[in-house]
């Protein structure tokens, strides 16, 4: 077997940390970060570019010349191009969405930013969402980047996962406690 089957979060790693140093040299950054954000997301929404990516039978010159339409119609960072193509040459494209997170996860980190799950049982404003990013910043004094879902099967309550730190004030799992309470008397 090929030894691109032991391709680990640590090599994810380093090719999105090279990313940073590069992007950081270059002044580019904050432009670079946004449109990895925006191929994430690209690579969630459309079944063909995934399929690009994840297809091994897809040679090095579809995928590139893909690439350039999608830099070309986006405006892509020149440089966040240049390193896409770089791992489409070593056969790495099909890595790319895992190395661009971890690449949006080490900007997050380097400004200090802490990241925080947020679920809901009920539909919050954006306000209200903005209020509880602002008190999780004051508790842990540091800045919060936070990822909102709503999942009404909570049916009541919040639940706020910072790092290694999790409450639970859904109703669900307080059901769910009574319930093993129960099972167990």
């Amino acid at each position: 077997m090929s030894k691109n089957k032991g391709f680990s979060e640590t090599s994810a790693g380093r090719y999105s940390l090279a990313l940073y140093e590069l992007a950081t040299e270059a002044n580019m950054l904050s432009e670079i970060e946004v449109h990895s954000v925006s191929i994430i997301n690209l690579i969630t929404l459309s079944k063909d570019f995934k399929s690009l990516i994840k297809d091994p039978t897809n040679n090095k010159e579809d995928q590139l010349n893909a690439l350039n339409k999608i830099s070309d119609q986006y405006k892509l960072n020149k440089l966040l191009t240049k390193f896409l193509s770089f791992l489409i040459s070593k056969r790495r494209f099909f890595y790319v969405e895992k190395i661009l997170k971890s690449f949006v996860d080490t900007c997050s980190i380097k400004r200090g930013e802490l990241k925080a799950e947020l679920t809901s049982a009920k539909d919050l404003t954006e306000i209200e969402v903005n209020n509880i990013k602002e008190e999780l910043t004051k508790n842990f004094s540091s800045k919060i980047k936070l990822n909102y879902k709503h999942d009404a099967s909570l049916i009541g309550g919040l639940i706020v996962q910072v790092g290694s730190t999790m409450v639970d004030t859904s109703i669900k799992n307080k059901l769910q406690q009574i319930e093993n309470r129960m099972i167990e008397a």
